[in-house]
């Protein structure tokens, strides 16, 4: 019964036609070899390419693939949040469409949320972790400054917050994402704060991280995600975020 789904798993797309299909076929094999009761989301952000036909064709292969399709692109921000309002799951998980962190990293994920962890995130700053860049080389730089900018005025304690896999519990879910203002890029960075503000317990682990051609960060996205950034401490100021 839908009521009795184990892990949701969100992915929200925008022109993803590419690489859609690569990641779900990652997705269906992992559910094959785990017996959990399961249940996949993608959030079309308002696709103008064939996301959202290839997708409904995979849901042939794939009958608990469901699809949300967004009329128009509203920011992954907002797509992560209607995937996650609509999840039935006791644990949901959101994933990039880019497969850049692969859906095995969930054995590990879900064994630290067994543990007591409401929000478990994927890190390639801790110790272990292993990354493969196939995009322009300022992309670390920038990536690595922008770290720390946002660990120094949002979240010391969390060494990074944009990666495209992170674990939730039922509880943080129901918590968190109704205060989630933030629709675009810096929408990592607001949720790990509403959850520390809440008194969550949050664990980064490491991953192999793997960011393929065709990335749609730009130089924009990180001056975004500053800006988002500086609303998220505004907003922190105010005591707009309820805390527990």
């Amino acid at each position: 019964m839908e009521n009795n789904i184990f892990i949701s798993v969100i992915i929200p797309a925008y022109n993803e036609e590419k690489r859609i299909e690569n990641t779900l076929l990652d997705v269906k094999e992992y559910f094959l070899n785990n017996d959990l009761n399961y249940e996949v989301i993608i959030v079309n952000d308002g696709s103008n390419d064939n996301t959202k036909n290839i997708v409904s064709e995979y849901q042939k292969k794939m009958p608990k693939l469901k699809i949300i399709d967004l009329k128009k692109n509203s920011g992954k921000g907002y797509a992560v949040k209607k995937g996650m309002q609509e999840a039935k799951g006791e644990y949901k998980l959101f994933m990039d469409a880019d497969n850049s962190v692969k859906i095995n990293n969930l054995d590990v994920f879900l064994a630290d949320a067994k543990k007591g962890y409401d929000l478990v995130i994927a890190s390639i700053k801790m110790k272990g972790s292993e990354i493969k860049e196939e995009n322009i080389w300022y992309r670390k730089l920038l990536g690595d400054v922008s770290k720390y900018i946002i660990r120094l005025i949002a979240v010391p304690g969390v060494y990074d917050t944009q990666r495209g896999f992170k674990l939730f519990s039922k509880k943080a879910v129901d918590n968190i994402f109704p205060q989630q203002t933030i629709k675009r890029w810096g929408f990592d960075v607001e949720l790990i704060v509403i959850a520390k503000l809440q008194g969550f317990k949050i664990k980064e682990v490491p991953v192999e991280w793997k960011n393929p051609k065709g990335s749609k960060v730009t130089f924009f996205s990180y001056l975004n995600t500053l800006f988002d950034l500086l609303k998220i401490k505004w907003n922190i100021v105010l005591g707009k975020y309820s805390q527990n």
